[in-house]
This record gives structure tokens, sequence and C-alpha cells, in this order.
């Protein structure tokens, strides 16, 4: 079969980056001035090929799926409330649904499976399993639903591309979803699931240990077998981690910007940077999130997010916050008067 995520990736127009890095030298400010933003916009520039980059049209895309290792203990919410919270996100509940009209963005849901069959108007149920295996006894996935997992996402940024999407926003709805998240990041850093794992959807601190010794004996189970990040990918993954991925991985390779979420999104990230190394340049970070993972996850990636705000609710959340923001980058890049334009006076040296 093919593996389609290591075709290359579009390139960043580095002529126009140069242009874009010109005019903020020339803006009516110290240079520097406006920190992160000048550097978003510019990036911003290089990824649309446009001195003038724009963040108007927006394609966001929520995937959803339960996973097996809810079966440990390891979650303060039953698994029924993924498919509850499917509704919600079609109901215009979820706090992803309200950003996106406040955005005036179309959210596009997806189940991917949950225990519970569902059909729900405005969801794309493509069932790959009543949610995934069990990771702390067997692989969370076999390789043919890993690969259909990745595909939803490759034809949810072919949508995103249709539509002339300029930003591409992923969210993820899965309870126990912090474990597998906590599971990849402990193997693919590597890191000790001691240093990784957090509270989730609302542990207490007995709660956390038992959680922690469940992705400890995770790892020990699946971790010869993960040299690959695939493999990894595939046991200790959730089919809603494997659509961000291949989302992610198709906008680098058809050019489109993507805003990156939280910790499971991060986690995401990670495997389809370690999947095709080239996808980097076109992920943006929105947020550091309150699990502890999150962190060691930025690191590894060499991401600086934009806004720290002790989010951890997911959905896409903390990247639907962030949008104004690039928005607001491009606005001061595009519109502000040159020394020259206002004949203010530049710097003498």
């Amino acid at each position: 079969m093919h593996d389609w995520w290591n075709e290359p990736c579009h390139m960043l127009d580095e002529s126009v980056r140069a242009q874009a890095l010109a005019r903020q030298d020339q803006l009516t400010k110290p240079r520097g001035a406006l920190g992160q933003l000048e550097a978003l916009a510019v990036s911003l520039a290089a990824m649309q090929g446009s001195e003038r980059p724009q963040v108007e049209r927006l394609h966001v895309s929520v995937f959803a799926g339960d996973h097996g290792v809810v079966g440990e203990g390891v979650s303060a919410y039953p698994q029924s409330v993924t498919g509850q919270m499917l509704r919600n996100f079609v109901g215009g509940g979820a706090a992803l649904s309200v950003l996106s009209k406040r955005l005036g963005a179309p959210l596009e849901v997806t189940d991917l499976g949950t225990v519970e069959p569902l059909q729900l108007d405005g969801v794309s149920h493509l069932r790959l399993g009543p949610g995934t295996a069990n990771l702390a006894r067997e692989a969370a996935m076999s390789d043919e639903q890993m690969r259909l997992a990745l595909a939803a996402g490759r034809d949810s940024a072919q949508r995103a591309a249709q539509g002339s999407a300029q930003l591409f926003i992923g969210g993820e709805m899965g309870i126990g979803n912090t474990t597998s998240a906590s599971a990849l990041a402990a193997v693919l850093l590597p890191r000790s699931p001691l240093t990784l794992v957090g509270p989730g959807t609302g542990l207490d601190l007995a709660g956390v240990r038992h959680k922690v010794q469940v992705i400890q004996d995770a790892v020990r189970l699946h971790a010869e077998h993960c040299v690959a990040p695939l493999e990894a990918l595939r046991r200790l993954g959730g089919f809603e981690i494997a659509a961000l991925a291949g989302a992610y991985l198709r906008c680098a390779q058809l050019g489109i910007a993507v805003l990156v979420d939280g910790f499971i999104c991060s986690a995401a990230a990670l495997c389809a940077v370690r999947l095709n190394p080239a996808c980097r340049p076109w992920l943006i970070f929105a947020h550091r999130s309150a699990e502890p993972g999150h962190l060691a996850v930025l690191e590894a990636l060499g991401a600086v997010p934009l806004l720290d705000l002790g989010l951890r609710l997911g959905e896409g959340s903390g990247a639907a916050l962030a949008v104004p923001l690039l928005q607001q980058a491009c606005a001061l890049h595009n519109e502000m008067a040159t020394f020259a334009e206002a004949a203010v006076s530049d710097r003498t040296a």
C-alpha cells in the first residue's frame, strides 16, 4: 500500500520570506518590537507565497474516537462522553463550536469509531471500529485501521485545499486520549511517563499515579517494537491522533499552514514530524497546555507556542483562540505604514 505521507512537502517561498523581512524592517516601529508577531507574519508570508499574508479562510476539523485503554480506569469521565460530545459539537454547544462560529469557520466533525455506534446529522461516521483496542494489553490499532485513520486526516486536508483554506485547525475528542498521547510521547522522545502524565480530564493524585502505572506497563509491552514512528502510532495511538497526524502531513504537502492545538494535537504533530520531517515548517503551535507532557513535546519539536493560558480542554479550542493573533499579525504586517510612507525618521544606524 502506498505510503503517501512520505511524499515531498510543499516548499516555503524563501524569496517572499526575504521580502516580508525587508518590509518588517521598514515599518514604523523599532525592529523586533512586535516580537513573535513579526516572525509569525513573515512565516505566513513564506507559506502563502505572498508578501501580504492573510488568515481569513479557515478549515476547522475535529476527529473523534474511543480508546480501549479506558478499561484500565485512566479517566475521570465515562467513555460514553465521547459520543455525547459529538452531539454537542454539531449542536453548537462545545467550546470549539462556539469559537468556530465566532471565527466564521464551519466545523467539520468526523467520528472515526466510538464504542456505541452513532448516526448523527452533521457528523461523518467512518466507523473504523468500536474504539481502539486496549493499548496496555495489545496494539491499539491494526495496520488497516491506522492507515484508514491517517487517510481520514489526509482527506480532510484535501477538502481544506479545495476550499482554498489559508489555515487548518485540527481538533480531537476521545475519552482516554491523554493516556495515548502520553504513551506515544514516552516512546518517541523518549521520556519517563512520570514526567509526562497529568490529570487529563480531572483525575486526582491517586488517579494520576494509576495512569502513570498503566502507561509504564504499556511502554514496557510495546517499546521494543516502536523504533519506527509508524509502529509507535499503531500500537499506542488513537484513531483521532492518527487522523490529526495525517491531516498535518497532507497540509504540509499541499502548502496549507497548520495551527496545532494542545497536548493531544502536539503528540500527533510529533508523529507527523517523525514520519516526514519536512512537514515541520508548516506547523504553528497555538498554546502550551497545562498537561505536563506538552512542554516536553514542544521542546522536542523546537516549538514556541503563542499562548500560555493554562488550558487543558482540547478539542482544538486553544488553536481557535489563537487565530485572532495570526490575523492581527497579518494586519500589522500589511497595514502599518513604512517610515517613508509616514515621513517618520528611521534610526540612524
